[in-house]
């Protein structure tokens, strides 16, 4: 096997059409060389969500400069890609196809591996972009459709601690954005409205908070907001609301990560112990601050991907393929796309366990 590989990702699990190229240098460490993504926030605005044709049209419009345009910028010819990756699930199924199909093509025609990625192994990986970081490492993978906490044992290795048991935590905050009257897509300008409130002023429920191990609920909080949002009487309860609503939040995820921690801890003897933060939700400042401080208690080292790598994007899904072919874990040209893909296939059967909604 060459002693560096530099793969394709593609990534169409959603409403980001993204191409990247990645190169295994000799450290370890993934090195970007492209990393090209195109949100389709614009397309789905008016209709306050992702709207799945919408979305996969917009892939199949997009996918090919997306492509070419990732080969440009990392000056690459495609006959000296090692492998092609894609995201193959969990994600809309319309979208997934899109990506996979394209990703099958070239791999036939180029006669190059495929692999087939899972979404939540790609944010898994992702901080092994820019750090090295040794397994076994304790995740809590937080995004718009997934919110669980993983022991990350190797590659195509994990064990579910424990999951949202109905909404994911950034649906939550796209949900409350809403309701605040905050243009889509409103997760992440949760935290600037909160800027401006009384994280004290309303008290909102935290279910499960005490109880279910390691699971998580937000549908209740939901609720709660949706309740006190009808009777607001001005600009400024909204601040307070979101205030409010993100102080919640930051405590639900440092409860259940504190629980999370010392099952980590009895499961593994290390002198040193990790704990990765990634997904979408893990660009926000304040609930970063809140897991440092909880790491840095609990003798954890906090690692965070960098805020580009958060969210959806295919250098992710690119360092996962390599990762994996590199255990010589490749797929066949028929491999399905998939809407419902867990990391631990053995876990029993959650709604939020690896569906992206």
């Amino acid at each position: 096997m060459k002693k560096q590989l530099t793969f394709l990702g593609i990534e169409t699990s959603c409403d980001e059409t993204a191409a990247s190229i990645v190169r295994d240098n000799s450290s370890g460490i993934g090195e970007i060389l492209s990393n090209v993504v195109s949100s389709q926030v614009d397309e789905h605005r008016e209709f306050g969500g992702v709207v799945p044709e919408i979305a996969a049209r917009a892939h199949v419009e997009k996918i090919d400069f997306i492509i070419n345009k990732s080969l440009k910028e990392s000056k690459t010819n495609i006959n000296d890609i090692d492998g092609i990756a894609v995201t193959a699930g969990p994600g809309l199924i319309v979208c997934l196809t899109v990506g996979l199909s394209v990703a099958k093509t070239i791999a036939a025609s180029l006669d190059k591996p495929l692999i087939a990625v899972n979404h939540l192994e790609g944010h898994a990986l992702s901080p092994k972009l820019v750090k090295k970081v040794n397994f076994p490492y304790l995740l809590l993978l937080i995004s718009g459709g997934h919110t669980q906490f993983l022991e990350v044992r190797g590659v195509n290795s994990y064990v579910r601690l424990g999951t949202t048991i109905d909404d994911a935590v950034g649906e939550a905050f796209d949900k409350t954005a809403k309701l605040l009257g905050i243009e889509f897509p409103g997760g992440p300008k949760i935290e600037e409205f909160a800027k401006k409130g009384n994280e004290n002023y309303f008290k909102l429920p935290k279910p499960i908070i005490n109880k279910g191990g390691c699971n998580l609920s937000f549908a209740g909080l939901k609720t709660a907001v949706l309740k006190i949002s009808k009777k607001m009487k001005n600009e400024e309860e909204k601040y307070h609301l979101a205030a409010s609503f993100q102080k919640t939040i930051e405590d639900i995820l440092s409860e259940k990560s504190k629980f999370a921690m010392s099952l980590f801890k009895e499961n593994y003897n290390n002198k040193k112990n990790t704990f990765v933060i990634a997904g979408g939700v893990a660009s926000n400042n304040k609930i970063r601050k809140k897991l440092i401080d909880l790491s840095i208690n609990n003798n954890f080292e906090p690692i965070f991907p960098p805020i580009n790598l958060c969210s959806d994007n295919a250098a992710m899904i690119a360092w996962a393929g390599i990762e994996r072919f590199k255990l010589g874990l490749s797929n066949k040209l028929d491999f399905p796309a998939k809407a419902r893909w867990p990391l631990d296939e053995k876990a029993p059967f959650l709604k939020g366990a690896g569906i992206k909604l």
